[in-house]
């Protein structure tokens, strides 16, 4: 049974606060109308309670349901904290320095939320059925799941147009998507792994364009093609693994393709300071990424920027060639199985996929020289951190063995994938591997 973030709250407000000696919050405080989340870490002795808040240790009391707590930050200032419990939540006020003048103080609200503890130390498989979809990446929403690391989630993911598995339209167009799920233990500068354990159709269609997306149009092309766009069906061969247009007739007749199912969009939550994303758009926190490197059996990397990460997924497809080149795949609703893991301290800079025999890196900008620069840079580090290799020596393994795949073409930004394979890399001594919050294998 999955734990919903609702049933765990429950679970939880009738113990009193000094009933579990160590506990971890989420707070929420509002700047100016501007959320910011943080992780709170609380050991609670009697009355007495010490701490951290991202990291910055903190001393305070607990009476009855108010607490009371003092942090000093990285530069010697002190925020002070005071609130009141109610079950699994905390709410009150909290003063802390003003932004724009440290020797003045600005009060603000806050609320929090306590972390429910793991039930069991091995770990799980979440079955999860969405009631509601976002169209939105963002920090705000309330997470529909909480999880550990080494846990998986078994879901199902709509379509482009927010229909699922059945026919029936489920969400607003424009990706919506399932979650978030918070991953219990991640906060900004970790990296969340996530696993593509198994990607399956679940319905016998998919919907897609015909034409030409406007970057890759010549005048003539786009003269040519100014009556294109109009909607096409596939028809999803399930048992033989094929695709092939409905009702084709002429040269289109006999056409069929295999399948290779795959996920459009993969996102954490965006970090303080930037607002909801939309379901089109991509960034460093991953998005509408549409690579077809993110299929089953492949991990994908992403650098967490707020506690619990907060992950989303949607935006099945049954196949795409490289770039969305008709402006939609062959768009369809799936069955998802993802396995999460949690690097700690492990940062990365843009999104990484990891395939048997390929590491490979994500760029994404407003044009395809920008697209390549972070998709690029994101390879030279990981060849850094990974391999222990300096910026002289990790070019020179790109000179002689990278490969650039046009990733997306069809959103507002370009995407890039740089990608190396790991046959040539196996005579390169990786560094000392970590150890992530599961205990997995933490040398990617």
């Amino acid at each position: 049974m999955p734990i919903s973030l609702k049933s765990s709250l429950l679970l939880l407000a009738a113990l009193p606060l000094n009933a579990l000696a160590t506990e971890q919050w989420v707070v929420a405080t509002d700047l100016w109308g501007n959320k910011n989340y943080q992780t709170l870490n609380l050991d609670v002795q009697g009355k007495q309670i010490k701490g951290t808040l991202d990291g910055d240790p903190l001393e305070g009391t607990s009476t009855g349901m108010q607490m009371q707590f003092a942090v000093k930050d990285s530069q010697g200032q002190v925020l002070h904290f005071d609130g009141r419990v109610d079950g699994a939540r905390l709410q009150g006020q909290s003063d802390q320095p003003d932004t724009n003048n440290r020797q003045a103080r600005a009060t603000h609200a806050f609320s929090a939320w306590r972390v429910p503890t793991r039930s069991a130390a091995v770990p799980r498989l979440h079955l999860f059925t969405p009631t509601d979809y976002t169209n939105t990446f963002s920090a705000d929403r309330a997470p529909a799941l909480v999880i550990w690391p080494g846990d998986s989630v078994q879901t199902k993911t709509l379509d482009s147009g927010g229909v699922d598995e059945k026919g029936i339209t489920r969400a607003l167009f424009g990706n919506p998507q399932v979650g978030p799920f918070f991953v219990v233990g991640a906060e900004a500068g970790d990296t969340l792994a996530i696993t593509l354990t198994s990607l399956k159709l679940n319905r016998d269609y998919a919907d897609s364009l015909d034409g030409v997306v406007g970057r890759l149009k010549t005048p003539r092309v786009a003269a040519e093609a100014a009556a294109l766009g109009k909607p096409v069906r596939w028809e999803l061969d399930r048992g033989k693994g094929l695709a092939r247009p409905q009702g084709a007739t002429g040269a289109l007749k006999n056409f069929e393709v295999p399948v290779k199912p795959m996920l459009g969009g993969l996102a954490v939550a965006p970090g303080f300071g930037y607002p909801p994303f939309s379901t089109g758009d991509t960034g460093d926190f991953g998005g509408n990424m549409d690579f077809n490197g993110v299929v089953e059996g492949n991990t994908v990397f992403l650098p967490v920027q707020q506690p619990g990460a907060l992950l989303y997924l949607g935006d099945g497809h049954a196949l795409q060639g490289d770039g969305e080149t008709t402006q939609w795949a062959l768009e369809t609703s799936l069955d998802v199985v993802v396995k999460v893991e949690l690097l700690k301290r492990q940062p990365i800079n843009t999104p990484r996929v990891e395939s048997p025999t390929q590491i490979m890196t994500l760029g994404q900008g407003g044009s395809s020289d920008d697209a390549l620069r972070t998709a690029t840079s994101g390879m030279l580090q990981w060849l850094r951190q990974r391999y222990a290799l300096n910026l002289s020596e990790a070019t020179q393994v790109l000179g002689v063995a990278v490969q650039y795949q046009v990733a997306n073409l069809a959103g507002r930004s370009v995407g890039v994938a740089a990608k190396l394979d790991k046959a040539l890399l196996e005579g390169l001594l990786p560094t000392t591997a970590t150890t992530p919050a599961n205990g997995a294998r933490g040398d990617h």
